[in-house]
């Protein structure tokens, strides 16, 4: 099954709340409807002949120091993991840091579960892009929704508003 690629702006129907609202921020935004029950990356991969070096997860990170919690986003690479424990950690000087709790996650968003994107998180989130992400001439992330997938240039993610690049893969 081949997916169909047409600009986000137009189809508010294919994106989560949040999404819908921001998109419009950002350049060169793609989406394609995808079947719901293949939204994870490995599935959707298989299934629609995208490489998993092409597409990027959005991970929510719970970063804890002195009773305060405090969320961010990291962006990597399918094939590569975020370093949480250790650079995620220290760049957000927190004591502690773990992946947020899905239920925690889906509610902090207003998106779904697997679906999560970096585009409409709320306002006080770092986003971290992993430096491969960024230099990615397109790159394939969620879209707030289990059931479509957005496309864009590693570059429009690195330039979303408190979008930071480093080096997030350990």
């Amino acid at each position: 099954m081949s997916l169909h690629w047409e600009p986000a702006t137009g189809r508010a129907d294919l994106l989560a709340g949040p999404v819908a609202r921001a998109v419009t921020a950002v350049d060169g935004v793609e989406v394609a409807e995808i079947d719901p029950d293949l939204a994870d990356t490995a599935a959707f991969c298989d299934r629609y002949g995208v490489r998993l070096d092409e597409s990027a997860n959005c991970v929510i990170v719970a970063a804890k120091r002195g009773g305060e919690t405090r969320y961010a986003a990291c962006m990597v690479l399918a094939t590569m993991r975020a370093d949480v424990n250790g650079v995620v950690r220290r760049h957000l000087d927190a004591r502690k840091a773990s992946f947020a709790p899905m239920a925690e996650a889906v509610e902090l968003t207003g998106m779904e579960y697997g679906g999560i994107t970096p585009i409409g998180l709320p306002e006080e989130w770092p986003i971290l892009v992993d430096t491969h992400v960024a230099e990615h001439a397109r790159v394939v992330i969620g879209s707030g929704l289990r059931r479509s997938k957005l496309a864009l240039p590693g570059a429009a993610l690195a330039g979303l508003k408190r979008a930071e690049v480093l080096p997030l893969a350990g």
